[in-house]
């Protein structure tokens, strides 16, 4: 079975640090790209970064200079690490997997999903 199980998400006082993992599960994540997106309350889904299989990078406007994607695959996984949190980051945080390893701010580009981890700012 195909799967993708983000974790790292809790509650944060603004201006602190989560790292959220992205692990999968039934495939390998080398030949994918990778992107992570969050949906807030009444808002749409937002893309924030991917990474390719080549290690190629994109990320949000929002989020540049304060979030940093990479991949480790040999434990399978891709990590958002995320600095300089604002209560407008808060949201579910969901992490997606794309078979034709292009990366896209389009969350119909991308095959699988995982459920999601709730990130909370505020003091």
């Amino acid at each position: 079975q195909l799967q993708l199980v983000e974790s790292g998400g809790g509650l944060v006082q603004p201006g602190g640090s989560l790292r959220l993992p992205c692990a999968a599960s039934g495939f390998t994540l080398d030949y994918y790209a990778i992107g992570w997106f969050r949906q807030a309350p009444g808002k749409e889904r937002e893309a924030l970064a991917c990474i390719s299989s080549r290690t190629s990078i994109t990320y949000a406007v929002t989020v540049k200079g304060r979030f940093t994607i990479s991949r480790d695959n040999t434990k399978n996984t891709v990590y958002l690490q995320m600095n300089s949190l604002r209560p407008e980051d808060t949201a579910v945080y969901y992490c997606a997997a794309s078979k034709g390893n292009v990366c896209s701010r389009r969350a119909d580009f991308y095959d699988y999903w995982g459920q999601g981890t709730q990130v909370t700012v505020s003091s």
